[in-house]
């Protein structure tokens, strides 16, 4: 289709008919809340319910963006000239969102990313095909091409029920860390995948590609916190390409 649409454009009247669907809308769903009822119906209305608390909140915060308010906090002691009498103290909605928006980045920065942007990896190039039936007429189980992490007690599913297979082969349970102010490098037990920065998918099938935030059993480097407890786990980011080098290489976040 998008090939078609770069060839030969869209129909003439295509922008209107848009426009008259999406106006129309609002009527379809009207009509149709009016047709349900009983346990779907409750749940219709909470969905719509929510989203008009949510629509409400938006046009507040927009209406009260540039609204100043006084301040009686910034108030100070001691006379005023007469060209600062009408400049009391301010704040405005816009300002406060400034301030929260840097404290968020402030608290991210902690946690900055040797890696902050991967590749984008294409499901043909995580997945392969696997054809099944007796006439090898179904495909919708998957093999997954890079290297996982499962855990120690791992039991795969009955054949019937399993639809991606990770191989023995790709399977990782140790990882090549480096300590970015010591300058070493140690090899630390995975205990889990945190964050894959491709897909939710990948994280929750414990997929190891290239900026895979990782988390790492440190309880061998002995490292303590301010109060004196030991820590026993961190997390590292993946910077090199498992499935080529088969090992895995990273980056302890500190």
């Amino acid at each position: 289709m998008e090939e078609h649409r770069k060839r030969h454009g869209r129909r003439m009247d295509y922008e209107e008919r848009k426009r008259k669907r999406t106006a129309r809308e609002a009527h379809k769903a009207s009509a149709d809340a009016q047709k349900i009822f009983g346990h779907k119906a409750k749940l219709h209305h909470a969905k719509r319910h929510a989203e008009k608390v949510q629509m409400k909140k938006t046009l507040k915060a927009h209406d009260e963006r540039n609204v100043k308010q006084k301040d009686d906090g910034a108030v100070k002691e001691g006379a005023l000239p007469t060209y600062l009498l009408d400049r009391e103290g301010q704040k405005d909605a816009k300002a406060l969102s400034t301030a929260v928006k840097d404290r968020r980045k402030d608290r991210a920065a902690k946690y900055s990313v040797p890696l902050p942007k991967v590749r984008g990896i294409a499901e043909e190039e995580m997945f392969k095909v696997i054809k099944t039936g007796k006439h090898k007429g179904k495909s919708w189980k998957r093999m997954v091409n890079k290297a996982t992490f499962v855990g120690e007690g791992f039991t795969r599913k009955p054949v019937k029920l399993e639809r991606f297979i990770r191989p023995m082969g790709l399977r990782m349970t140790k990882a090549n860390v480096t300590h970015p102010e010591l300058k070493t490098t140690f090899q630390l037990p995975i205990l889990g995948v945190k964050k894959n920065p491709q897909s939710p998918l990948y994280t929750s099938l414990g997929v190891l590609t290239k900026g895979t935030i990782l988390e790492v059993n440190v309880s061998e480097l002995g490292m303590v916190t301010t109060g004196g407890k030991v820590v026993w786990s961190k997390y590292a980011q993946i910077t090199n390409n498992p499935e080529n080098d088969g090992c895995i290489n990273s980056v302890l976040l500190v």
